[in-house]
C-alpha cells in the first residue's frame, strides 16, 4: 500500500512532466548516431556536388537572367549531377525514417520503456519528446544545409542573396521540415506497431515507395474511372484532370514539389489547372512577392501539417493501448 501510494504521487502533476529531458536525450543520440552520420555526410555531398554544377551553370547566364540566382543553386541541373531539390525528395523521406523506424520498439525490445516510464515521465512526454527530437533534429540538419549551400553560393557567385531569396528559402526550410515529419510520423506509427525495427523500416520504405512511384498510376486510374470521357467534351476533360491532379496530390510528395515549384519559381502563379480565359489580365512572366507564392503554398504546407499530426494521433492512441511490462 505505501509502495503503491509514493507511485500515485510520484506520478501526480502535469501528463507532460519530463518531456523536454526526452528531446534533449533523443537529439543527442540522433546527432551522435553512426546512422545520421552517414546520412548527414550523405547530403552534405550531395548540396556540395549539386552547388558546384549548378554555380557554374548560373555563371554562364547570369549576365542574361540576373534575378534570383541563389533560388537558381536549388533547382538548376547540369549533366552529370540533377538539381539539389531532385536529390531532396528522395533524402528527405529515408533520413526521417531513419530517425523514427526503432524510437520505441527497440524500447520494447531492449526492455528498457518499463524502466523509463517507472520515472516521473508519462507515456504522452515519451512519445511527444521521441517526436519533437526527430523534427528538431531534422531541422538543424537542413538549416545547416541551407547554410552551406547559401555560403557556397556567396563564394561561387560573388553577390550576396537578396530578403525575397532569403524568404523564399525559410520558407522552402519549414516545409521540408514538415514534408519530412510525414514520413516520420509514418515510421513512428510502424513502431509502435511492429516489434521488429527491420520490419518497420521496411514498411515505411514500401509505403514510400508506392506513393512515390505506383499512387501516380493509381490516381490515373481512379480519376478515368470517377470522371469517364465518354463523348470527349471539353467539360469531360477538365473534370478528370482536376480529379487526377486532386488525386495525386493525396501523396506527400506532390504536396511538396508543388511547393518546391512555387518556391523557387516565383514566375509561378498557380498550381492548379488554369484555363486560358482566367488569365486575362494577368502579367505573364512577372514574378510573384513573397506574400503571394506563400498565399499559394498555404493549402498545401496545411496539408503537410495535417498529415503529420493525423500520422502521430494514430501512434500516440496506438501507444496508450499497449500492455507494457517489466
Amino acid at each position: 500500500m505505501t509502495v503503491a501510494r509514493a507511485t500515485r504521487v510520484q506520478r501526480e502533476g502535469s501528463p507532460w512532466t519530463g518531456l523536454w529531458a526526452v528531446v534533449a536525450k533523443e537529439m543527442a543520440d540522433h546527432l551522435s548516431s553512426t546512422r545520421m552520420h552517414i546520412l548527414e555526410f550523405l547530403i552534405a555531398l550531395t548540396a556540395i556536388g549539386t552547388v558546384y554544377s549548378a554555380a557554374s551553370a548560373i555563371r554562364s547566364v547570369a549576365s542574361l537572367e540576373p534575378k534570383y540566382l541563389f533560388l537558381k543553386l536549388f533547382a538548376v541541373a547540369q549533366e552529370p549531377f540533377p538539381s539539389f531539390v531532385d536529390f531532396l525528395g528522395f533524402l528527405v523521406p529515408l533520413i526521417a525514417i531513419a530517425l523514427a523506424f526503432d524510437a520505441v520498439n527497440s524500447e520494447f525490445n531492449q526492455h528498457t520503456l518499463a524502466r523509463v516510464l517507472s520515472q516521473p515521465i508519462y507515456r504522452d512526454a515519451l512519445l511527444m519528446g521521441k517526436f519533437l527530437a526527430g523534427l528538431f533534429t531534422q531541422f538543424l540538419i537542413y538549416a545547416a544545409i541551407w547554410l552551406l549551400i547559401f555560403g557556397l553560393g556567396v563564394i561561387q557567385l560573388g553577390v550576396p542573396p537578396t530578403s525575397e531569396e532569403v524568404g523564399r528559402a525559410l520558407w522552402l526550410l519549414v516545409a521540408t521540415v514538415f514534408y519530412g515529419g510525414v514520413w516520420m510520423a509514418v515510421a513512428l506509427l510502424f513502431s509502435v506497431r511492429f516489434r521488429q525495427p527491420a520490419t518497420a523500416a521496411l514498411a515505411s520504405i514500401a509505403l514510400w515507395l508506392f506513393f512515390t512511384v505506383f499512387w501516380g498510376m493509381v490516381a490515373t486510374s481512379l480519376a478515368s474511372i470517377i470522371a469517364p470521357i465518354r463523348v470527349g467534351l471539353p467539360e469531360e476533360l477538365l473534370a478528370q484532370a482536376r480529379w487526377q491532379l486532386a488525386l495525386r496530390r493525396v501523396a506527400p510528395g506532390q504536396l511538396y514539389a508543388e511547393i518546391l515549384v512555387a518556391m523557387l519559381r516565383p514566375e509561378v502563379r498557380s498550381l492548379s489547372i488554369v484555363l486560358p480565359f482566367q488569365l486575362e489580365g494577368a502579367l505573364l512572366g512577372q514574378p510573384l512577392p513573397l506574400s503571394q507564392s506563400v498565399l499559394l503554398i498555404w493549402p498545401h504546407l496545411t496539408g503537410l501539417i495535417a498529415a503529420t499530426l493525423v500520422l502521430f494521433a494514430l501512434a500516440y492512441i496506438m501507444f496508450q493501448r499497449q500492455e507494457v511490462r517489466a
